[in-house]
């Protein structure tokens, strides 16, 4: 592993019946947020559906968390937070409500 990345997972909520168009939206990343979410430091970010529920798991590594604060403050995580609204429960702000998971497991 990547000495000094931390791990972090957290979980958010896709509204029933939106499952294939998640997949075709994530499919269809926009090349600036994907630069965005690199630059930002982020490596390995992987989002998980459980199909029965709609819960979505994600996880992703990154050396400085803090940095994970900035994201709001960029017009290309605004608009995908709206884009992405419609389809997902959210704050008030258009950002996915977000659930920090803690981790209890790791193997090496």
């Amino acid at each position: 592993m990547e000495t000094g990345l931390k791990r972090v997972a957290f979980k958010m909520k896709l509204i029933k019946g939106f499952e294939s168009e998640y997949q075709k939206r994530h499919d269809e990343i926009w090349p600036e947020l994907q630069l965005l979410l690199k630059d930002t430091g982020i490596s390995e970010y992987s989002i998980f559906l459980e199909e029965e529920t709609g819960n979505l798991f994600g996880f992703l590594k990154i050396a400085a968390p803090l940095k994970l604060d900035e994201l709001p403050s960029f017009p290309v995580m605004q608009q995908w937070w709206k884009y992405m609204g419609d389809i997902m429960e959210t704050n008030p702000d258009n950002s996915p409500i977000s659930i920090p998971l803690k981790e209890v497991f790791y193997l090496v």
